[in-house]
């Protein structure tokens, strides 16, 4: 039988993918990076086309040792770090370091030796998954590569040579980054912007009104003799009020409309650490920290390590088929048919998106959160509920509401104002059955 060595950058995802495959395949984990720019110099040649100079970082010595051994060992490699530029950089330095060299000289025209490293891409940790990507090896993309290798270096210079800079005409223990330093000059320039804010005074008027039966509501004044309410001060609001209080108000106008409120996408990275840090209060570090360890697999029960959502990094609103399809057949059965648009809804990325991941979603719909809440502590099942409800949601029919205005007019007053109402009624739920953009979500 044929072997086979997987190699992945986390333990938890190790256990994850050995679940799903048989005796002739060995996972390990590098434990992120192998390799990386030295710590006690710049480590970049500025000279020669900034090259870099990689160095073992201390503690992975081992690590690489006994991924060599093992891959003598075996048939195949396959290298499966996470598909992004800090996982191909992985895959690099580890397919680098088990570059099969011919022993001596080969006489005559010998057959070349076969591939024997991979690079293998999965957006989520599913046994179908896993299998599909092993049956289709690629290879490591380079473009990808230089990109962490770009990122790194800059990261490195602006980091080193900056700082230094800093020391020398601020202060010492200072630092500057390639990302910070331009989120300081947005802060400062968004300091200036609002200290040279002038503030302008104006009030508003609200009245509360009652008929003949409960409950009574609240209109806001929108116009005074025809024209917009402008209310510079507080006397004036106060001459207002003192014109109205008591008046008999009687309705001018009623408007009453349908609208339809369409689902929002399912979560790209940014709007799902928006969303956890409006809804759960989650920093941005917390919220990607809970999605890498849903992604990379949890412990549920009789299925063992699962993984739970497809990869959180991502800028693309994109679905498969099979994930469209799973998602409509749970609405149909849990809420009907008349929740289900008649085809799936896609949803426009945004410009500029790289789109090289799916949204972020529940691997499987199937798993709802309340099935698996009492595998996982509080965080885990909040957000993960968060990323299923939106997921499904976004597979929803719209909302139907019906939008009522109401114009009501005081009479006996020395001008002519115009108070409004408005107000919304629910007649058909869909997608807002399961989520609400503005709505906390209740752990």
């Amino acid at each position: 039988m044929a072997k086979s060595l997987i190699i992945v950058e986390s333990p938890a995802k190790a256990r994850t993918i050995t679940k799903y495959l048989g005796r002739g395949y060995t996972v390990m984990a590098s434990v992120g990076h192998v390799k990386d720019l030295p710590t006690n110099k710049l480590g970049v040649d500025l000279d020669d086309d900034f090259k870099p100079h990689y160095v073992t970082i201390k503690g992975k010595s081992k690590v690489l040792a006994d991924i060599k051994k093992k891959a003598a060992e075996v048939d195949k490699v396959f290298l499966a770090p996470d598909p992004d530029r800090e996982g191909e950089a992985i895959a690099w330095h580890i397919a680098e370091e088990l570059e099969d060299k011919p022993k001596g000289k080969s006489k005559g025209k010998g057959k070349a030796p076969e591939q024997k490293v991979f690079r293998v891409l999965f957006n989520e940790i599913t046994e179908s998954a896993i299998k599909r990507a092993l049956q289709s090896p690629g290879q490591i993309d380079m473009k990808l590569v230089q990109a962490q290798q770009a990122r790194r270096i800059l990261d490195r210079i602006v980091g080193y040579q900056g700082s230094q800079l800093l020391w020398k005409k601020v202060r010492r223990g200072l630092s500057m980054g390639r990302v910070q330093s331009v989120a300081v000059k947005l802060i400062c320039d968004r300091e200036k912007e609002r200290e040279a804010f002038r503030a302008e005074e104006y009030w508003s008027i609200t009245a509360t009104l009652a008929g003949k039966h409960p409950p009574a509501f609240e209109a806001k004044l929108q116009s005074v003799n025809g024209k917009e309410a402008v209310i510079p001060s507080q006397q004036v609001a106060e001459g207002i009020v003192t014109d109205v209080r008591g008046k008999h108000f009687v309705v001018q106008s009623v408007e009453r409309k349908e609208k339809r409120r369409n689902p929002v996408a399912p979560f790209i990275t940014s709007r799902l650490q928006q969303d956890a840090s409006r809804k759960l209060r989650f920093s941005a570090k917390k919220t990607m920290t809970l999605a890498q360890q849903l992604y990379e697999g949890m412990e549920i029960g009789k299925e063992g390590p699962t993984g739970l959502i497809t990869y959180m990094r991502t800028d693309s609103t994109r679905i498969s088929n099979e994930a469209a399809d799973e998602a409509r057949q749970l609405i149909r059965e849990r809420f009907g048919a008349e929740y289900l648009p008649a085809t799936p809804n896609v949803y426009k990325t945004q410009k500029a998106a790289q789109e090289a991941h799916e949204a972020i979603r529940p691997t499987s719909v199937g798993r709802d959160p309340e099935s698996v809440k009492h595998y996982m502590e509080r965080d885990h099942y909040q957000l993960y509920k968060l990323i299923w409800n939106r997921f499904v949601a976004s597979q929803m029919a719209p909302a139907v509401l019906e939008v009522t205005r109401v114009d009501s007019a005081p009479q006996g007053t020395r001008q002519a104002y115009i108070f409004r109402a408005n107000g919304t009624v629910v007649k058909f739920q869909g997608h807002l059955a399961v989520y609400r953009e503005g709505k906390d979500t209740e752990g």
